[in-house]
């Protein structure tokens, strides 16, 4: 649930445009008896914007959190805070995914200065979205790409992993998802740039943990800060750092009914994460 401030974010609104394009169960929450629950209302994330093809606004949107709101006669006061950690989103690509945020794009939602209260889950719906604010210093994030559906591998290299790749690629075909490694691409001159763009671009990484290699530990921690869904699979339960125990994770074999196995599980996991967002 998230609060959606269209137009005017510059402290007030009346009262009547409060709770707009509001569905009754978003209602019903905020306003249990009929009158606005203000604390509920403040807790809630923020996605303010202006109005679509407003010529005296920036058209982009930001996401934060409502402070100091209050009754004023007829309207409601609040101060609307960006958040530090992300950067602003183009408007456009808001309207975009209307859908998941569960905004009206047919209607004037877009173009109506209101605050509604919607059902949908806000860092979900943008995630793809979401670039964030504070880039590291080790290796840079792409700032003009956006994250897709599919599939990058994390894993050792070297010839034994090879039909486990495949396997694990195969599981990707299996929901007809692309699929890459690391080694497979080449747009930087340093490395880490580009398994920092993989797994950025990624909506999935899959990370395979055995042989508790350092590398793979570190590209899973990104995934984890950008909070791509990270599948854990290894040949060796005791491969699995202390951090990432409470994690679960597909163990499987190196022989061939195993990596049958290993298909048939990863197949299902990436089918449940692709088709239950």
């Amino acid at each position: 649930m998230y609060s959606l401030i269209m137009g005017n974010t510059d402290g007030w609104l009346e009262k009547s445009r409060v709770l707009e394009y509001t569905d009754e169960p978003a209602k019903k929450y905020i306003a249990p008896r009929g009158e606005i629950n203000i604390s509920r209302l403040a807790a809630l994330p923020a996605l303010a914007m202006p109005e679509l093809h407003d010529e005296n606004s920036p058209q982009v949107a930001h996401i934060g959190h409502v402070e100091s709101l209050k009754e004023s006669g007829r309207k409601y006061l609040f101060r609307f805070v960006p958040s530090p950690y992300f950067h602003p989103i183009p408007s456009e690509q808001v309207e975009a995914r209307a859908l998941d945020l569960n905004i009206d794009s047919d209607g004037w939602e877009f173009r109506r200065t209101h605050w509604a209260v919607k059902g949908a889950d806000l860092f979900h719906a943008l995630g793809p979205l979401l670039i964030p604010s504070l880039q590291p210093t080790v290796f840079r994030f792409p700032t003009d790409e956006l994250c897709e559906d599919s599939v990058s591998v994390m894993m050792p290299f070297g010839k034994e992993f090879e039909a486990v790749y495949e396997t694990l690629r195969g599981a990707a075909e299996d929901n007809d998802l692309p699929c890459v490694r690391a080694d497979e691409i080449w747009h930087e001159s340093a490395i880490i740039n580009d398994i920092a763009r993989l797994i950025y671009k990624s909506r999935v990484v899959v990370a395979d943990l055995t042989g508790r290699n350092a590398n793979v530990f570190y590209e899973a921690g990104i995934a984890h800060t950008l909070g791509r869904e990270v599948v854990l699979v290894t040949q060796n339960p005791n491969d699995v750092p202390f951090d990432l125990r409470h994690l679960r994770y597909i163990h499987y074999l190196a022989n061939d009914q195993g990596l049958k196995k290993l298909r048939e599980d990863l197949s299902r996991r990436l089918h449940a994460l692709f088709n239950n967002s």
